[in-house]
């Protein structure tokens, strides 16, 4: 069955970088146009980013827009997502998820940008 994966998350002050990653399993990766969401604890799922199956393709949410790089290793079913410039607004848990909608998703990974 369709795994994600996601790890990378963790605590940094505003302004610094995290990288995360998304090791997927059960399904033809290589195939899929991918997505990153976020979700803030009482509010509703956001989408991130979408990138095509082969890589050639992004897009972003204007939030992020300019700060935050969704990139993939198709060799290693592995997607990334490069976030610079944190600012505390970007505390959430990110989710990786193979659908739109993020309902086929993993179990996220915590990231908290504080000082």
């Amino acid at each position: 069955q369709v795994q994600l994966v996601e790890s990378g998350g963790g605590l940094v002050q505003p302004g610094g970088s995290l990288r995360l990653s998304c090791a997927a399993s059960g399904f033809t990766f290589s195939s899929s146009s991918m997505y990153w969401f976020r979700q803030v604890p009482g509010k509703g799922l956001e989408w991130v980013t979408r990138i095509s199956a082969g890589g050639g393709t992004t897009f972003y949410a204007n939030s992020v827009k300019g700060r935050f790089t969704v990139f993939r290793d198709n060799a290693k079913n592995t997607l990334f997502l490069q976030m610079n410039s944190l600012k505390s607004e970007d505390t959430a848990v990110y989710y990786c998820a193979k659908d739109s909608d993020g309902l086929e998703r993993g179990q996220g990974t915590q990231v908290t940008v504080s000082s």
